[in-house]
């Protein structure tokens, strides 16, 4: 049985800890030169119309434990050139998950706020079936600065869960979607947010329970917070006349996932877990202390541009309760990390 002592338990606010890194984001490395003439043919036929499948050049883009990126620079019909992103994942059933929801959640932002993501092209299996790879193509966007100007994202963020409509008017997404290499709950459509942030929670809990040891005083914590906690503090956000409306929200928004475009100077984001939810979940992956954007600063901003729902004293401890389900997936990715106790 596992134990802990009070010095392992984090104190409830986690924003601005000294730990909070505070070192500027590398930018992604082009690095060696990858054989075009080895693409495999699904991706070739995939680039869109205006390429002449002609794919003058082919590098290794940035590092990913569980992809593989890829700069593609092609020729055009007019002889111009144009850049591509190919999103490799060679993980069976879980990669296919991973590259088709990434891809609806970009397409769904896209439509919303174009400027904000990098255009969708296409995406589906390799051609050869041996190992089992799924592809992911994008436009190319230079990644400049990580993390964005705070002021800049605050403004760009709020658009998007503003301007954003569900399609049926409820929360949820119309396919499986994954923080990392982990499904959500998301193929499902709830009138209600605390039924399904419920739904979600509990099966991140039930996913946890398979990767990590069994600890009989966590089952009990889990289910008092899915008994009482969720009903307590999400119940009354849709109760006594009060109403949320269903955001399109990118879901895993952290340091790797969002960046300024060198070109532009605008900040833009990747990597998306998508669902339509309460738009404060958006917030709950960043009050990870190891996050850079755990910094006040962002939040502050952004509650400038958006107005945080009522009953308003209750936003920290609504945000502590959506920071859970990105602890268990860095639990289930990693197990045997602390995750679970913080």
């Amino acid at each position: 049985m596992a134990t802990y002592s009070e010095t392992d338990i984090q104190p409830t606010d986690r924003h601005e800890r000294p730990d909070v890194p505070d070192l500027p984001i590398p930018r992604p490395k082009i690095w060696e030169e990858i054989n075009a003439e080895t693409l495999d043919w699904a991706v070739v036929q995939a680039l869109p119309p205006r390429a002449t499948c002609n794919v003058h050049s082919a590098h290794q883009y940035g590092k990913s434990p569980q992809s593989r990126l890829t700069k593609l620079i092609c020729n055009q019909w007019d002889a111009s050139q144009k850049s591509y992103l190919l999103k490799t994942v060679t993980l069976e059933e879980t990669g296919r998950l991973m590259i088709e929801g990434e891809f609806e959640g970009l397409k769904a932002m896209h439509a919303v706020s174009p400027d904000l993501v990098p255009t969708p092209y296409a995406w589906g299996r390799y051609g050869k079936q041996d190992p089992e790879t799924y592809y992911l193509l994008t436009e190319f966007r230079d990644v400049g600065e990580q993390l964005p100007d705070s002021s800049k994202f605050a403004a760009r963020l709020p658009d998007l869960h503003r301007a954003s409509v569900s399609p049926t008017g409820k929360f949820g997404f119309h396919i499986t979607t994954c923080i990392d290499t982990v499904p959500q709950r998301t193929d499902c459509w709830e009138k209600s947010w605390a039924k399904l942030f419920q739904r979600q929670l509990a099966h991140m809990i039930i996913l946890d329970f398979e990767k990590n040891e069994f600890w009989p005083e966590f089952k009990v914590v889990c289910n008092l917070i899915l008994d009482k906690v969720i009903p307590r503090l999400l119940e009354p956000l849709q109760a006594e006349g009060r109403a949320i409306r269903p955001c399109l929200i990118h879901g895993s928004l952290w340091d790797d996932s969002i960046a300024t475009d060198l070109h532009t100077g605008e900040p833009f984001v990747f990597n998306p877990s998508a669902m339509y939810a309460h738009n404060e979940y958006e917030f709950g992956s960043w009050r990870a202390r190891r996050r850079a954007l755990s910094s006040r600063s962002y939040i502050e901003e952004y509650k400038q541009n958006f107005a945080v729902s009522e009953p308003k004293e209750e936003w920290d401890s609504r945000n502590l309760l959506y920071s859970l389900p990105f602890d268990l997936a860095a639990a289930i990715t990693n197990p045997g990390c602390d995750q679970r106790h913080r």
